[in-house]
């Protein structure tokens, strides 16, 4: 069985690189990149489909490990809301400025999953797989260019498959909703997804608002969600790497 946590790291870690001419090279400068600095920015998502995010979470926002990042996130998100405070985006911006876990003893700490750590990362990376999927634009083509960069990608075989497996199946939003077992899961759910896309479509847009609803978040918790993730995120061109490039 493939480690879900890792996966997890990597879905959020992968940046895209653009220095290569082939699929060989980019997959390989993709894996490299991965495991040389994990939660870097962007998401290996944007990688295997082909498609840039157009923003990447900056490099030291997220060193705490995936499933701590995402909790981190969503419990600054949830505290800001329940203290009142506006929604601001440009708040604690310093690329310097290390993202913190939720505390040990909080609902929002992977320790605290009632169904464990590495089940609530298999949900969060299903969540993060449909909302990449949620412009529609995989087709029969796509999944064959997709299951090619898979298999040179360097991922474990057995998590390049379940990877297939998700991306070949049909959205199934009421299981994605009913695996969040708890109040904080669900605004963590909610993170990990507008985490993996920028909805920068109506239909992307569309998902993420049907996802809230359906998780029952108040909108202003959502705006406090969005504020908080477009906070850690910079845009792609003004990475500090300059051989990121989300156009291949």
């Amino acid at each position: 069985m493939f480690d879900p946590k890792k996966l997890l790291d990597d879905l959020l870690g992968s940046t895209i690189p653009g220095t290569g001419s082939t699929v060989r090279d980019k997959a390989g400068q993709a894996t490299k990149l991965a495991k040389d600095n994990p939660l870097a920015a962007g998401a290996l998502v944007a990688v295997l489909l082909g498609t840039g995010t157009g923003r990447q979470v900056t490099g030291t926002a997220l060193k705490v490990g995936g499933l701590a990042a995402i909790g981190g996130l969503a419990y600054k998100a949830y505290q800001n809301y329940k203290a009142g405070n506006a929604p601001d985006a440009t708040a604690n911006t310093n690329p310097d400025t290390q993202l913190l876990p939720p505390p040990a003893d909080n609902s929002f700490h992977p320790a605290q999953a009632p169904q464990g750590e590495t089940e609530f990362a298999l949900t969060l990376i299903r969540a993060m797989i449909a909302a990449a999927k949620a412009d529609g634009h995989i087709d029969d083509a796509e999944r064959k260019k997709i299951g090619d960069r898979l298999s040179l990608s360097g991922l474990d075989s057995e998590a390049g498959q379940f990877l297939k497996d998700e991306l070949d199946a049909p959205l199934d939003l009421d299981a994605i909703v009913a695996a969040a077992q708890t109040d904080a899961q669900k605004v963590e759910l909610y993170t990990a997804s507008r985490l993996a896309i920028e909805p920068d479509s109506r239909a992307e847009r569309g998902y993420l608002d049907l996802l809230a609803g359906r998780l029952q978040l108040p909108d202003a918790l959502v705006d406090h969600v969005e504020a908080t993730i477009s906070s850690v995120k910079v845009p792609i061109e003004a990475s500090a790497n300059p051989q990121v490039n989300p156009r291949w």
